[in-house]
C-alpha cells in the first residue's frame, strides 16, 4: 500500500516511515521544508513539500489531496497537520485517500483538554482541580489553592484567519502574582487557558490503537529521563507492563471517546498510586520508535487496520528494551545546567548526576533516530534542530529558506 507520512522532522515519523518500508510499503514522506529526517531514510521513497498548516490551511489540505492516489493511507503525526485533514477529510476521502481517525467531533473532545477532563471525571478517574480562565483570572487566583499549573486548552488551534497555530507549553505559579503574570503570557498565545492544581508525582502513559472504541494492540514504558525536567516527553525510557491502575483507566477514556486509530494517555502517578488524568493525544507519539522496538509495531498495524478493516489483536511486546533520543537526551542536560525554572514546585535534578547520566553508555540501548543500517535520519535530527529550530527559538529566520512553523517543542511521550 501507498503512504504519505506527515511531519517529516518529526521522531515518530522516522519511526513510521522504518516500520512501513520494512513491512513492505510504499513509503513518501511530505513536509513543510524543503527536506526532513524522516525524508532521508533509506525507506522513503520520495519525499515532497505542503505549505504549511499555519501559514495557509486550505493551500496545505489542496497540496496533500494532490499526493493522493487511489487506496493512499495518510498518516499525520502532529494535531498541526491531523485537524485541517480531519476537518476536511472529504477532501481526501474524495481523492480516493484513506485515513484511521474517528469522526471529526471527537478529534475535537479528544484535543480538548477541559472537555476530556470532565469525560475522565463522568469515569469516576482521578483529575486534577481544573478552572477555565476567561476574564476571571484575578478571582480565580484568589481561590486557588497553589502550586498551580496554566495550560492551553488546546495544544493547537485552528485561528480565524483559517491557520493551525501552536499554543505552547504549560507555566507553573507558585503564588497569585506568579499566577497572574503566567495567565497574561499564555493569553498571548491562545484563546482559552486552564488553570491546574500541580499534581506531585511522575508521567505515565498508555498507549493503544483502537478500532472503533475497541483495543487491538497497546504499549507502555518507564520514563528515565524527560526532555524537559519539568514534565515533557521523554528522552530515555525502558518498555514496561501497563500499570493496571493506568491500563484500566487509559481503556475506559479511549473506549468511551470510541476512538478509531493510534493515542495516548498521559497520567501523573501520585505517591498512593493512584493515576491522575492529564491529557489524551490522538495521534502517534514521539517516542513511538521504542514500542516498536519492543514489539508493538503500531504503523504496520494501522496500516493493515486501514487495507482491511481491522487486525487480530496483538500478542504482548518484549519488556526491558531501553530507548534513547540522543539529541532529546543533550536537549534534557543543557535544560539542567540552566538550573530550575521560575515557578516550578516539582523536583529538579542535579546538574552533576545529569551529566553523568548522559555520557554513561548503557549497553543494548537502542536509538529513537540512529541506526547502523538508516544513519542519516539522526543526522537530519541535529541539522534541523540547528538550523530550524534554534532560529526559531530565537526568532530568527532558518536558513536556506524554510519556512518557520509553529512549534510547541517535541512531542508528547
Amino acid at each position: 500500500m501507498r503512504v504519505l507520512v506527515l511531519d517529516g522532522n518529526e521522531n515518530h515519523a522516522v519511526a513510521a516511515v522504518r516500520s512501513l518500508g520494512k513491512s513492505g510499503h510504499s513509503v513518501v514522506v511530505g513536509s513543510s521544508h524543503s527536506w526532513s529526517k524522516a525524508g532521508w531514510s533509506r525507506f522513503c521513497e520520495r519525499q515532497f513539500h505542503y505549505p504549511a498548516p499555519q501559514e495557509n490551511l486550505e493551500a496545505f489540505v489542496t497540496r496533500i489531496v494532490e499526493e493522493v492516489k487511489p487506496g493512499t493511507l495518510v498518516l499525520p503525526m502532529t494535531e498541526r497537520t491531523t485537524l485541517p485533514l480531519s476537518e476536511r477529510r472529504e477532501a481526501v476521502f474524495s481523492a480516493g485517500g484513506r485515513l484511521v481517525m474517528p469522526p471529526h467531533p471527537t478529534v475535537l473532545r479528544a484535543f480538548d483538554k477541559r472537555q476530556t477532563t470532565e469525560l475522565a471525571l463522568s469515569l469516576g478517574l482521578a483529575v486534577p482541580r481544573t478552572v477555565l480562565l476567561e476574564d476571571s483570572a484575578d478571582e480565580v487566583a484568589s481561590h486557588l489553592h497553589f502550586p498551580a499549573v496554566l495550560k492551553p486548552r488546546s495544544s493547537e488551534e485552528i485561528s480565524p484567519a483559517g491557520r493551525v497555530q501552536a499554543t505552547g507549553r504549560p507555566v507553573y505559579a507558585r503564588n497569585r502574582q506568579d499566577f497572574l503574570m503566567a495567565y497574561r503570557r499564555l493569553r498571548q498565545r491562545c484563546t482559552s487557558v486552564l488553570a491546574q492544581e500541580y499534581v506531585e508525582g511522575y508521567g505515565a502513559g498508555y498507549f493503544a490503537l483502537m478500532r472503533h472504541g475497541e483495543m487491538r494492540a497497546e504499549f507502555a514504558h518507564r520514563r528515565i529521563r524527560d526532555v524537559h525536567p519539568t514534565g515533557s516527553g521523554s528522552a530515555v525510557r525502558v518498555s514496561a507492563r501497563p500499570e493496571p491502575r493506568v491500563r484500566e483507566a487509559g481503556l475506559a477514556l479511549l473506549s468511551a471517546l470510541k476512538w478509531h486509530g493510534a493515542a495516548m494517555v498521559e497520567f501523573r502517578i501520585r505517591s498512593d498510586g493512584v493515576p491522575v488524568f492529564i491529557e489524551v493525544n490522538g495521534r502517534f507519539w514521539n517516542s513511538l520508535a521504542l514500542a516498536v522496538y519492543a514489539g508493538a509495531d503500531f504503523p504496520s498495524l494501522i496500516a493493515a487496520l486501514a487495507e482491511h478493516g481491522d487486525v487480530p489483536p496483538v500478542p504482548a511486546f518484549r519488556t526491558g528494551v531501553r530507548c534513547r533520543w540522543i539529541l532529546g537526551d543533550f536537549r534534557h542536560l543543557l535544560y539542567v545546567m540552566g538550573g530550575r525554572p521560575p515557578g516550578f514546585p516539582g523536583e529538579f535534578p542535579g546538574r552533576m548526576r545529569t551529566l553523568f547520566n548522559f555520557l554513561l553508555p548503557v549497553p543494548g540501548t537502542v536509538h529513537d533516530n540512529f541506526t547502523w543500517d538508516d544513519p542519516l535520519p539522526e543526522l537530519g535530527d541535529w541539522l534541523d534542530f540547528g538550523l530550524r529550530r534554534l532560529p526559531e527559538a530565537f526568532g530568527k529566520k532558518p536558513r536556506g529558506g524554510d519556512e518557520v512553523h509553529a512549534q510547541r517543542g517535541y512531542s508528547h511521550s
